[in-house]
Formats: C-alpha cells, sequence, structure tokens
C-alpha cells in the first residue's frame, strides 16, 4: 500500500483525458485472434513532469509505477502473504546476522544494466551508501550505517536491528548503475531523463500524459517478457480512468472505483477482474500535532469519536475498497487482531457526539452554539485536504466536515494539486489530511508511520519516511524502539501493547480504514494475473512486484 506504498491516483489536468482514446490505442493495430503484444497501464494521477528518477516518490517513474520496470530491487518481496520467504532477483542470496544489524546479500552474475554494462557489487554497494548520504531519497527511513562490497558480495550495515524492516531494505530499495550515478550531484533533485536500468524494460518516449517503455533487446538476466511493450497513461482522475478500464483503453490499474461491479466488471464480465486483498497497513485523518489546538490530546479524542466510519466505508469507498477499522488500537481486522493488547480486545469504535461534547466542556472548551471555542476563547476551525482526484478521499472528507460539525468545528476543504500536496504533507505544511500508512509484517510499520520519533523532522524539513504530523513522544520512539530490537516475543508484546496504548489514549492520527494492495485489470489480451487461486504478489502497478507481475503476464490468445 500504500503501502499503497507511495501511491498517487489523481490531478486535475484536462489535456489526459484523450491521450489514449486516439488511433495509438494500446492494441488498436492488433488483429483479431492475433497475440497481444502492448500493455496498457493507467494511473488517475494527472500531468506529469518528466522525472524519471527512481527514489523520488514525487517522480512520475515513482507515481504511475514504471520505475520497477527499469530498475531493480535485490529481492523480491509478497506483501500479500508477508511471511513466505523473499524470492530471489538481483541477489540470489541474503543472509542477515543474528542482531539484524547487517545482511550479506549475493549479487547474481548475469545480470546487466541496459547500456550494456555488467551489473556489479559495486553498483549495489554504491546505491546504498548514496541512499544513506542523501536522506532526502531515503523514503523509508532505514539508519543505513555502510556498504561494502567483496567479490560479488555486499555486506550492508544498520545503525540498528531491522527485523521488522527486512522487506524495506531488500525489496524498496531500486538499484542503480554507479558508473553513471557517480555523476549526479543530487539525486534528490535530479529528473535523471535518460534512465538506466537493470530491469526488463527502457523508456521509449515520455510525454506528460503518456510514457512507453520498450523491452530491451538482449542482456536481461532472466527470461524476457512476452510483453513487447509497456505504455502508460495518467489520467485526468479516478472518472476518467475507470472510463478507460471500461472500454479496454487500460487494461491495468490501482483505482478507487465507486460501484465498481456496474461500471467497470458489468462491462465484460468475462475480462474485466479485480483482486484487492487486505494488508497490514490502514488509512486515516493525519492531524497536524504542532498546530494549536490540535497539539491537544483531548481535542483529537473527541474529533476521533464523531468520525462515522461505517458511513465513510459505505459511502465514500464503495464498500470493498478500505474496509472499516473497527479496534480502537486502529489495528484493521482481520490482519491485526493477533496483535491487539489484551486490554484493548473487543473495544470498538463508535460514533458518540455527547461523549465527544462533555470530553471537550470537561477539558475547558466551550460550545457557544454551533461554535467550538478552545481554552482561550477562539474558535476551533479545521482545514482538510487532499488532492482534487482522488474522489473517494475527497468524499470522505465531506463526510469529516459533517462529522466534525456536530461539535461546532467548522471544517473547510482544500482540493490540492498532488504534487504540492505530497510536498506539503512531508513537510508538515497542512492541518488535517487523509493518508495511509507503510504495510509489513507486523503492525511496526504503522505505528511507525504515525509516531516514530526517530523521523520527526521540523515544519518545512520533509518527513517522507513518516510521522507527517510531527507527533513528539519519546516513550512511542522508545518502545518502537524497544520492538525493532527484541530477540523475544515477551519483548515484542509489552512494546506493542505501550503503543497502542499512546494511540488509544492520545490519538496522533485517527484511524478509518484498512489498507489493500491489489488493482483492476483485464483478462482480454492479457493472462497470469495474480489473484485469490495465485496470490504470488501484489497487483499494485505501483509496487516493486509489478515487475514480478509483467513477467508472470502471457497473451491470452498465444
Amino acid at each position: 500500500m500504500r503501502r499503497r506504498q507511495l501511491l498517487a491516483l489523481a490531478l486535475a489536468g484536462a489535456m489526459v483525458t484523450t491521450a489514449a482514446a486516439c488511433g495509438d490505442s494500446p492494441n488498436a493495430n492488433k488483429k483479431s485472434g492475433q497475440a497481444a503484444t502492448v500493455l496498457s497501464v493507467g494511473m488517475p494521477n494527472g500531468p506529469q513532469a518528466e522525472n524519471n528518477n527512481p527514489f523520488l516518490t514525487t517522480s512520475a517513474a515513482a507515481s504511475l509505477g514504471y520505475r520497477w520496470q527499469i530498475y531493480e530491487p535485490l529481492m523480491m518481496w509478497n506483501p500479500v502473504k508477508p511471511a513466505e520467504p523473499f524470492k530471489p532477483w538481483l541477489a540470489t542470496k541474503a543472509e542477515w546476522s543474528s542482531d539484524y544489524k547487517s545482511v550479506k546479500v549475493t549479487i547474481r552474475e548475469n545480470a546487466t544494466w541496459s547500456d550494456g554494462q555488467k551489473v556489479t557489487a559495486e553498483d549495489v554497494a554504491f546505491t546504498y551508501n548514496l541512499v544513506k548520504k542523501f536522506p532526502a531519497i531515503n523514503d523509508q527511513g532505514v539508519p543505513y550505517t555502510d556498504a561494502v562490497a567483496s567479490g560479488n558480495e555486499v555486506t550492508i550495515s544498520m545503525a540498528s536491528p531491522q527485523f521488522v524492516n527486512q522487506q524495506k531494505v531488500l525489496w524498496r530499495v531500486p538499484i542503480v548503475p554507479k558508473h553513471l550515478w557517480e555523476k549526479i550531484a543530487d539525486p534528490a533533485s535530479d529528473p535523471v531523463k535518460q534512465p538506466v536500468g537493470s530491469g526488463p524494460y527502457t523508456l521509449k518516449s515520455f510525454t506528460p500524459a503518456s510514457m512507453t517503455l520498450a523491452v530491451r533487446e538482449s542482456g536481461y538476466w532472466q527470461n524476457l517478457p512476452k510483453v513487447k511493450e509497456l505504455r502508460y497513461t495518467s489520467y485526468t482522475d479516478n472518472s476518467a480512468q475507470t472510463t478507460a478500464l471500461a472500454n479496454g483503453e487500460a487494461e491495468w490499474s490501482f483505482v478507487f472505483i465507486p460501484n465498481y461491479q456496474t461500471v467497470f466488471v458489468a462491462k465484460d464480465q468475462k475480462n474485466h477482474k479485480m483482486w484487492a486483498p487486505p494488508v497490514l497497513g490502514i488509512h486515516g485523518l493525519y492531524l497536524n500535532t504542532t498546530k494549536k489546538p490540535f497539539d491537544d490530546p483531548t481535542l483529537r479524542k473527541a474529533m476521533n469519536m464523531v468520525i462515522d466510519r461505517a458511513d465513510i466505508f459505505t459511502t465514500a469507498e464503495a464498500g470493498y475498497f478500505h474496509p472499516e477499522v473497527k479496534s480502537v488500537t486502529g489495528l484493521p481486522s482481520p490482519a491485526g487482531d493477533s496483535f491487539i493488547a489484551p486490554e484493548y480486545k473487543g473495544q470498538e469504535h463508535k460514533v458518540d457526539v455527547e461523549g465527544a461534547k462533555a470530553l471537550l466542556t470537561g477539558a475547558g472548551y466551550k460550545l457557544d452554539g454551533n461554535t467550538l471555542k478552545d481554552r482561550s476563547g477562539k474558535a476551533v476551525t479545521i482545514r482538510l485536504t487532499d488532492p482534487a482526484g482522488w474522489s473517494d478521499y475527497q468524499t470522505s472528507l465531506e463526510i469529516v466536515k459533517g462529522n466534525l460539525a456536530k461539535i461546532g468545528i467548522a471544517a473547510t476543504i482544500d482540493k490540492a494539486n498532488q504534487d504540492a500536496w505530497f510536498r506539503n504533507v512531508e513537510q508538515g505544511n497542512f492541518e488535517a489530511t487523509f493518508r495511509w500508512t507503510e504495510s509489513g509484517a507486523t503492525p511496526y510499520d504503522i505505528y511507525r508511520t504515525i509516531m516514530d520519533g526517530r523521523v520527526l523532522k521540523p515544519i518545512g524539513t520533509a518527513s517522507p519516511a513518516g510521522n507527517f504530523g510531527r507527533f513528539d513522544s519519546k516513550e512511542a520512539t522508545d518502545a518502537l524502539v524497544s520492538y525493532a530490537n527484541a530477540t523475544d516475543d515477551a519483548t515484542r508484546a509489552t512494546a506493542l501493547a505501550t503503543l497502542q496504548k499512546i494511540f488509544v489514549e492520545q490519538m496522533p492520527m485517527i484511524p478509518v480504514g484498512a489498507d489493500n494492495i491489489g488493482g483492476a485489470y483485464s483478462t482480454k489480451n492479457w493472462v497470469g494475473w495474480p489473484d485469490d487461486s495465485n496470490p504470488y504478489g501484489a497487483l499494485q502497478p505501483t509496487q516493486p512486484n509489478a515487475v514480478d507481475v509483467v513477467l508472470h503476464l502471457k497473451p491470452a490468445n498465444g
């Protein structure tokens, strides 16, 4: 996910809606019965600036997901079945030290860059040292200390145990060629106009609305994919993307589709499919805890008490996209059930407007008619923001606005530009926003994204690894460190109970819905997609698994 690991869903831009509707549509030149060669991928992210930097969450390559077709990680991890062993990728083996402070990886001998040069252990060591040197491209916040190559092996060292972050170390870092990147002065801002990677595709063309990738002619370390060309289209918004899926212009996307059975599946009952398996991550309302009066846990708890999660799930998320989070701990069911501390088992969120009013007035707030005033007598207002085209989030914000009005909080809604929203959230320039958490094999990633003081940054300084609400709690940070460093289950359980207590009592983020990591797709031209019968990886085209999905695909008429 999201997560939607750095998912982007929409941005305004009228020029995009017709991008794939012309004669050059994905399979316009395919004769009846002929095997497909082109796969059309769409995302509702609006016009894109030409930026192929694989490390930047705001680049076109990350936003649309094609970075993972050009660049590759060391290992492949399956977030749908997180307990499964890693699949060898650019590395054939990964051996962790007993304290999980280092991992020795063996680099495969037969991989080459798309410019023909050999992929080496030196490239891998260089990549990890680059991420260490430039925190702005370390979007997972892993505390790398060194990476040393010896022969075809690389030892990657970290400042603390990474038991809970194994997938972030091995699966989330795109490996780049040293001979090109050592010439880049600032890897945190360079747009990388001519990307060279180890993956099966190269960038063929780029426009703000569409990008085409061509399969490499030779040198890829495994069998080349059957998909000879990947055509990415960035549609205006969710509606435009859904229309493209329904009429066959787009064959693969991760997008919220209201009434998906009617507007998508029913258009081609045989071929139009949706698969959205749950993962251990959540979505909710991040509050900027540095801005008064939202620095007050009592106010945040009262706001939590009036949020109508059932309405958001049914109305905004079409009853399928982000299942309601009911546990007061913020952990989704069923993925998080076994992690809930004994004192919170069975305790669920419920809408309690009168209880919220009593909590506030008892803490010195005053309800003056339909206006809530803080302890200083100032009316409480809040600005809610999310990208304009993210229709489910925009509807969620409208519901939240109505919910908060019941306790006298006047909310306004900002329909933001997507790129500006990403920057503002990472820099803490917001009051409240719907956003996702990272997901993983344990709840650690949920709570780390929300409460980790180790990535706490001042307002104006980007914190891409999390703690967007600038929640400052040494106790929470210590518990996260304890959980990550633990060598036994009892220590982990104690640390997790502490995190849940802080979360429930201080409400640094209001949890609303569970995360999923799926997609909409068509089997008309391509088969081999992951599904319930073969959940070999995430279906979301912006995840590292996207390259594995494409490698599994075969022409439906092949």
